[in-house]
C-alpha cells in the first residue's frame, strides 16, 4: 500500500473540443448502416435525467431509497447539418420543396471530444461518444437582418433517446439498456488494443480504398449496436 498523492505530473487531466460529428439515420430494419458527416457542429451537452430517490419509509425511520430509470437526454448545436437531417428533423424534400411538420426519423450520432494533460496537452487521448436511438424535437430559428458586426446563426435540436437492449453480461449480470456509449482512448495504449479501437473506427467513420492496391476497395461508415462495439473492443 501507499499513500495517496494528488497533481502529480501527467494527471492533470482536462476534457474540451468537439469534432468528427457522425450522423446515423437509422433504417427499417432498426440499424445504423450508413453514416455521413455532420460538418459544423459546434457543441453536444450531455443531460441525463432520472435516477431519482424514492424514500421510503417504515418503523418511523427512512427504510430504503429506491432509485427510477434513467434516461439520456442531449442538445446538439450546429452552424449546418447535413442533408439526411431533413428527416430526422420532420422534414420531407419535394422538387426542391422543403416540407415541415413530419414524421421523425430515428437516428444514431457519434461524436468525439478532446482529453488533455499537462504534458501532452491536446494531444493526450479522446473520447468517442456513441448515442443511440435518438429523436429530435422541433429547434427555434432567429434569423436577423446582417449589420456592421455579421454573426452566423447556429442551429439547436433538443434530443431525447430510447435505451438498446444489450445481451452483454458483467459478473453474470446483463447490463440494463443504454442509449450512449463512451470509449476513451487512454485506455487502449497496447498494440492490441490499439488495433481494436481502430478497427471500430474504421466501422464508424469508414476506409479509403488503397490507391496503391487496385483490388482494395474502401468501406462505409455505419454505427454497430452496443453489443457489438463491446464485442469489438475485448483484448482476450
Amino acid at each position: 500500500m501507499s499513500a495517496l498523492k494528488w497533481d502529480e505530473v501527467g494527471e492533470h487531466l482536462f476534457e474540451t473540443g468537439i469534432d468528427h460529428g457522425v450522423l446515423y439515420p437509422m433504417s427499417d430494419s432498426g440499424t445504423y448502416p450508413l453514416g455521413v458527416a455532420w460538418n459544423g457542429l459546434t457543441g453536444v451537452t450531455e443531460s441525463p435525467e432520472g435516477a431519482e430517490a424514492n424514500d421510503k419509509y417504515a418503523d418511523n425511520i427512512k427504510y430504503l431509497s429506491i432509485r427510477s430509470a434513467e434516461t439520456f437526454k442531449a442538445t446538439v448545436k450546429a452552424f449546418t447539418y447535413p442533408d439526411e437531417w431533413a428527416q430526422c428533423n420532420g422534414e420531407a424534400v419535394v422538387n426542391g420543396v422543403t416540407v415541415g411538420q413530419q414524421s421523425r426519423k430515428s437516428f444514431g450520432l457519434v461524436y468525439r471530444t478532446i482529453v488533455g494533460n499537462d504534458i501532452k496537452g491536446n494531444d493526450y487521448a479522446y473520447k468517442l461518444h456513441l448515442v443511440y436511438n435518438g429523436t429530435a424535437s422541433p429547434s427555434e430559428r432567429d434569423y436577423q437582418t446582417v449589420n456592421d458586426s455579421p454573426d452566423a446563426i447556429e442551429f439547436s435540436w433538443e434530443i431525447d433517446t430510447t435505451p438498446v437492449t444489450l445481451t452483454t453480461k458483467i459478473d453474470g449480470k446483463t447490463l440494463k439498456p443504454t442509449s450512449i456509449l463512451t470509449i476513451d482512448s487512454s485506455n487502449f495504449t497496447t498494440e492490441a488494443a490499439k488495433a481494436k479501437l481502430n478497427t471500430l473506427e474504421a466501422a464508424l467513420f469508414g476506409t479509403d480504398a488503397d490507391p496503391e492496391d487496385p483490388q482494395s476497395v474502401g468501406t462505409e461508415p455505419y454505427l454497430p449496436d452496443p453489443d457489438t462495439v463491446i464485442s469489438m473492443l475485448s483484448v482476450g
